[in-house]
């Protein structure tokens, strides 16, 4: 089983070629990554005898999207004002496709809120991806001004999950 740092670098490779799917299988188990206009689809380990009964689910979710051409109109409107704002803004992304939590357990408050202060080391949340909780830093030095996903929501690879306006 590959480790998450070696899966890591297997997405940045991928992402930063011209492959537009890329599949490795080893001891039973099996990572499938494939792009769509650049960006990162899915990134999921699956076992080899489950493989046939994922691919009908995940060709309905690429099918989806097809079909709800007419849905994006009203994001295109809110996307010019949030790239004005978004210029001097750094975004935190997500290194990994996982599920997003924004505290260590259920009881325990979130990392940050808006508002909040925070460093290039300040942990702002945990990306839980094939069981291991991954924790996610700042990288900047500045204020949150707005957190993109909800606690529990799945993310992709290179999806912003918070904005920090630079001190």
């Amino acid at each position: 089983m590959l480790k998450i740092q070696e899966i890591r670098e297997i997405i940045k490779l991928v992402d930063q070629s011209s492959v537009e799917e890329f599949t490795y299988e080893h001891d039973g188990s099996k990572i499938n990554l494939k792009k769509n206009n650049g960006v990162t689809v899915s990134a999921q380990p699956q076992v080899v005898q489950a493989v046939e009964e994922v691919k009908p689910a995940a060709q309905a979710v690429q099918q989806a999207p097809v079909q709800e051409a007419p849905a994006p109109a009203q994001p295109v409107k809110e996307a010019p004002q949030a790239n004005v704002e978004d210029e001097n803004l750094h975004k935190i992304t997500s290194p990994m496709v996982g599920t997003f939590y924004q505290s260590s357990s259920p009881e325990a408050g979130p990392y940050v809120k808006v508002g909040d202060k925070v460093d290039e080391s300040s942990v702002v949340c945990i990306v839980e991806a094939m069981k291991l909780f991954n924790e996610i830093e700042a990288e900047a030095k500045g204020e949150i001004v707005e957190i993109l996903v909800k606690d529990g929501q799945l993310v992709e690879y290179g999806q912003p999950l918070f904005l920090v306006k630079p001190e």
